[in-house]
């Protein structure tokens, strides 16, 4: 089971205004940019995203219903800020697997302590 509804609204409030500026600097993290659905308001999260041949994935720590991932599905796309980079990514698609491939063992091991079990696979443009 990913991690819980209030430790989201707690991270959203307080960890991630933190988090943003070492998050998109620090290797396996990144920040997604990306636009509210119905606000139409621009967002800023703090992800685990990790590289692939074709793009990146990135772990749902918090379910595939958090708003966020909705969001960049919605929109077929966003932009991740990591290594110091904006990367625009498009064709979204929801991944359930306890054993992503693309991700070191070690921290595979991690995120399924925690319950990750869902993933955004993302492509990069061009």
């Amino acid at each position: 089971m990913p991690l819980s509804k209030r430790l989201a609204r707690f991270n959203r409030v307080i960890t991630n205004r933190v988090a943003s500026p070492i998050a998109r600097r620090l290797p396996g993290f990144g920040v997604v940019l990306h636009t509210g659905r119905r606000s139409g308001r621009s967002y800023r999260t703090p992800v685990n995203a990790f590289r692939t041949p074709h793009g990146y994935v990135i772990a749902l720590t918090y379910g595939p219903d958090s708003d966020w991932p909705k969001n960049v599905l919605a929109a077929g796309g966003c932009t991740l800020l990591t290594r110091g980079t904006a990367v625009p990514l498009t064709g979204p698609r929801l991944t359930h697997t306890q054993r992503h491939s693309s991700i070191r063992a070690p921290v595979r091991v991690a995120l399924r302590l925690i319950g990750v079990g869902d993933y955004l696979e993302l492509h990069t443009s061009g």
